[in-house]
């Protein structure tokens, strides 16, 4: 056994039981909208050479969790995580609309400072006013990981990579759990989340795993 593989405890590892399917909810690397605190949404900002390096450097543990599939939001920040596990496990990448991040509407681009200046009642409740509602997001991301879950043969793992907001909304819907107020912390960048689904109850097994801590953590606006 691999020091990844001793890492991520893969001797009790629950893919192996009859009837439950894995997902692992893996956040892109980081961006230098992340470190500028910008709310990012559905520009296709890439990863920066840190980004870069994180998703190498998380692959080999996602590895050996011994993936069947991978499934990832089409923005680019995404899809090169994602490209960092496919080279090491040789899977396609299988590319998914319903992945993508929050849309932020007129908030994309700014920091976080902007947006608490030009919008201040609409960021009271972290609402964009012309941007894709809560309840949007947490339909269709956890939707999408329903369908994904549906298509996977038992006792499989299957990654998905998406995004901090879609994410964490999604999380929250297939716990049937508030996102606001917030429950469970937000996925730090390159970290991830294990869920597990047996019929149709879904458990958390694990939550914002990562091998290295992130700085830019904690911000709203850095965490699209």
């Amino acid at each position: 056994m691999t020091a990844a593989e001793e890492a991520v405890g893969l001797s009790s590892w629950p893919g192996g039981e009859d009837g439950v399917v894995t997902l692992v909810l893996w956040r892109h690397g980081q961006t230098t909208y992340n470190v500028e605190h910008r709310f990012q949404g559905q520009s296709d900002v890439p990863l920066n050479e840190v980004g870069l390096r994180q998703a190498a450097e998380a692959a080999p543990y996602l590895a050996a969790m011994r993936p069947s599939a991978i499934h990832s939001s089409d923005l680019s920040r995404a899809a090169a995580t994602a490209e960092a596990l496919a080279r090491l496990t040789g899977l396609p990448v299988q590319l998914d609309k319903d992945l993508r991040e929050r849309s932020g509407g007129s908030w994309e681009g700014l920091t976080e400072a902007e947006i608490r200046e030009r919008f201040p009642v609409e960021r009271a409740t972290w609402s964009p006013p012309d941007g894709e509602p809560a309840q949007a997001v947490a339909d269709r991301a956890s939707a999408a990981l329903e369908r994904i879950a549906a298509g996977m043969p038992a006792g499989s793992t299957t990654v998905v990579v998406s995004h901090g907001a879609a994410l964490g909304m999604a999380l929250a819907r297939l716990l049937d759990i508030p996102w606001e107020p917030r429950i469970l912390g937000p996925f730090e960048n390159c970290h991830w989340s294990v869920v597990s689904r047996r019929r149709t109850r879904w458990r958390l097994l694990q939550h914002n795993v990562g091998i290295h801590p992130d700085p830019y953590a904690g911000g709203d606006a850095g965490n699209a």
